[in-house]
């Protein structure tokens, strides 16, 4: 099952209602900074992860924590009006209602009937697990629970199988990074291909990205019925390596997984334009803020249809300034 649309009320940016339905393979985010892309990827998410039957958290205190560790959602409401966000699947809804009095409404209509999800925020984190966990657990450090719980994922032993059909990916990544990732000691290395250990936090940014996914891949967190969120994966890659992680998302959605991407990078969204063009298209979603400050998005399944879209205003900016 997968994610169909979310609506979101007086909610952090959004001052007004917004409402976005998603396509069941890769859905790309686009905007300016604060136009709310990332705040549509953690509404999702903890979303998932609130609904989770076997959950043992408070769903609103856990909601929260996606958001911020210490601002709670009922001072995130705009006056007195109603403000939270509301995910759907095919059958089921999960919703997080406040008011500015404190008046909390959280709960779900059975269950979001999806198998798992995972979150890849933009900071990166493997290369800080030493102890971390358990320190966050006895004093509840400084990070929003996306932080955490990449750590958390990217901790679990590797599965015994995985489809064939990641095994080609799985070597790609394997040759970007030239080796392998392992975990010893709450501490991430990359077994490269000579056999050195390189520590994790002594890699380049970018490859650690890619041992990031090829660890998650291997865990066997993405699998099919399972929901990716990735806040800018172009962030600290070198552009080489877009084509390559455009080919990693197309492969996990034809393996079942619902794709969602914030991005700022014109050249990688449109390698996911082109690449996924005999297939299942991928689906863009531009923000924008009209003259009055209200988000309001574009739909559309190619880059350019939007005349919002701020990546492609700038690349025509650039080719301007080139001409000039």
């Amino acid at each position: 099952m997968a994610i169909k649309s979310v609506q979101l009320k007086n909610f952090l940016g959004f001052s007004d209602k917004a409402s976005f339905d998603f396509s069941n393979e890769i859905n790309v985010i686009i905007g300016e900074n604060g136009s709310g892309k990332t705040t549509i990827l953690k509404c999702i998410y903890a979303a998932i992860q609130c609904s989770n039957p076997d959950a043992n958290f408070e769903p609103m205190a856990k909601t929260a924590h996606y958001f911020s560790y210490d601002i709670y959602l009922s001072d995130l409401a705009s006056g007195d009006k109603e403000c939270g966000f509301t995910v759907r699947d095919d059958n089921n809804y999960f919703m997080t209602l406040i008011s500015r009095n404190q008046t909390i409404a959280a709960g779900a209509s059975g269950n979001l009937d999806v198998k798992q999800a995972v979150f890849i925020p933009t900071t990166e984190m493997l290369s800080h697990s030493k102890g971390l966990l358990a320190l966050n657990q006895k004093y509840k450090l400084p990070f929003d629970d996306t932080q955490i719980d990449i750590i958390v994922n990217a901790s679990l032993p590797e599965t015994r199988e995985i489809p064939s059909n990641l095994e080609g990916i799985l070597e790609k990544i394997s040759k970007a990074i030239d080796g392998t990732v392992v975990m010893e000691d709450d501490t991430f290395y990359v077994v490269k291909s000579d056999g050195k250990k390189i520590e994790f936090s002594l890699e380049a940014e970018g490859l650690r990205k890619l041992g990031l996914i090829w660890k998650l891949i291997r865990n066997g967190l993405l699998e099919e019925g399972s929901v990716l969120l990735w806040d800018e994966p172009e962030a600290n890659l070198n552009p080489e390596l877009y084509p390559l992680v455009a080919d990693i998302l197309i492969e996990l959605q034809k393996n079942g997984v619902q794709i969602f991407v914030a991005t700022h990078s014109y050249n990688f969204a449109k390698y996911l334009e082109i690449k996924s063009y005999y297939g299942k298209k991928a689906l863009f979603f531009t923000l924008y803020k009209d003259s009055d400050g209200v988000i309001k998005s574009d739909v559309s399944t190619e880059l350019e249809e939007s005349k919002n879209n701020p990546m492609v205003k700038a690349e025509n900016t650039l080719l301007d300034t080139i001409l000039d």
